[in-house]
């Protein structure tokens, strides 16, 4: 099956690459500011993922939800595809390689579809905070989310 995509960043998704702060003992990274997030875009939560080499998580989507993930382990392939009718880049599909060798924040906002792959050897680490807690306050409400890894028929394949 030929791909419905054409290849191309994505208009509202911003990947960029950590400052490093090197010494004898190591290295340092800000993950995020205060004073260079929107109000509307501040973290509700935070959370640090594993997965394992050959593994994917996704694709996924939010209706409501915009991710700030923190790539800085292992080897993964990351994959966006622009679902949103309303994008000028409607019908694009993103695909780079992030981790160790390319240490990024990447912010992916809502209708954006997700996912990526451990293409690594190891086991690597992910972190998320994301503007909404995961099923409300209380986790009493429904998730905010669209699982197209579920769907036999889903467009979003992972080569």
């Amino acid at each position: 099956m030929s791909s419905p995509w054409k290849e191309g960043t994505i208009h509202d998704v911003s990947i960029e690459a950590f400052s490093i702060f090197s010494d004898d003992r190591g290295w340092l990274a800000e993950l995020f500011r205060r004073d260079e997030i929107a109000v509307a875009d501040f973290p509700a939560m935070g959370y640090l993922s594993s997965t394992f080499p050959g593994f994917a998580r996704g694709p996924h989507e939010h209706h409501d939800q915009t991710d700030r993930f923190g790539f800085f382990s292992g080897h993964y392939r990351l994959f966006l595809w622009d679902a949103r009718e309303d994008s000028p880049t409607s019908g694009k599909r993103h695909i780079v390689d992030v981790g160790a060798n390319n240490p990024v924040e990447v912010i992916i906002p809502p209708g954006v579809v997700h996912a990526y792959r451990n293409v690594g050897s190891t086991p690597a680490f992910v972190l998320n905070f994301p503007d909404r807690l995961y099923a409300g306050e209380g986790k009493a409400e429904p998730v905010d989310e669209i699982r197209h890894e579920d769907r036999e028929d889903s467009l979003y394949e992972m080569p």
